[in-house]
């Protein structure tokens, strides 16, 4: 299992530039969740400068959440641009079997081959082209329902494929893990889910896919089970939950993480 303190070292050492295309709802959660726990975001995400700025930034997060056809267009020129660069990219197929809209962006998406895909268990579902129960963005599905969805499109799409909940599952389609940090107050608080994908994109600009995601996810849930000690309500989580993303120390890191091969 990967060293989860050593993957924070580095990902903070670096800082990388994250190019985020992501919804409105998410926007400000998820910079400063970036920014706390040590990365540089940029949200970049108009049609006529998306692609270009892709080569300056170190990785990319795309976030369908609130699209419309401009945006699309945006994100799909961006991954053929991270494609074409040999820069990694995160999607996060946001409420994909929605719509046909947002079905078909996914595919498009998926067709540039993402580095990493990160969603709930519906999500991860229906992009992968099974039944699903979601309700919009809100899973409707366990993530063990979700498991063997998720091996065969990490095989068919060479993502790695990580399905949160309270349990996270990640796989490579060869290789999985479980990551069972985290606090009930998280789905509580609007867009941590959006802000974890542009987590996953700077540590995956550091390291090897497969691992830098699970160190992502486990750093993540670490900071969720920290501040949820101390938080009386959902409001007082979210402040004390960014304040624990940038103190948090590697070797507490080390010592909290619970991951596990599946």
């Amino acid at each position: 299992m990967p060293d989860t303190a050593d993957h924070l070292a580095r990902m903070r050492a670096a800082a990388p530039l994250v190019q985020n295309i992501t919804n409105f709802v998410a926007m400000n959660v998820m910079a400063n969740a970036m920014l706390a726990i040590g990365a540089s975001p940029a949200m970049v995400h108009a049609e006529d400068e998306a692609a270009e700025f892709v080569p300056l930034a170190a990785a990319l997060s795309i976030n369908i959440g609130t699209p419309d056809a401009r945006w699309a267009e945006a994100m799909c020129a961006a991954a053929a641009a991270a494609r074409a660069a040999g820069r990694p990219w995160v999607l996060d197929p946001v409420a994909v079997g929605a719509t046909r809209f947002r079905r078909d962006l996914g595919a498009r998406l998926l067709a540039q081959a993402p580095t990493v895909i990160r969603g709930n268990a519906s999500e991860i579902l229906a992009l992968a082209g099974g039944t699903q129960a979601g309700r919009g963005a809100d899973a409707a599905d366990s993530v063990a329902a979700a498991e063997g969805a998720a091996r065969d499109l990490a095989r068919r799409s060479g993502a790695v494929v990580a399905v949160t909940g309270p349990v996270d599952f990640v796989t490579d389609g060869a290789r999985a893990a479980r990551v069972a940090n985290g606090h009930p107050m998280m789905p509580r608080v609007t867009a941590l889910g959006c802000a974890l994908t542009g987590v996953v994109a700077a540590f995956v600009a550091e390291a090897d896919a497969f691992d830098a995601t699970l160190a992502a996810i486990a750093c993540y849930g670490i900071a969720g089970e920290m501040a949820g000690a101390t938080a009386a309500g959902p409001g007082s989580f979210q402040v004390a939950f960014l304040d624990t993303l940038a103190a948090l120390d590697p070797d507490e890191v080390r010592a909290r993480a619970r991951i596990v091969a599946a």
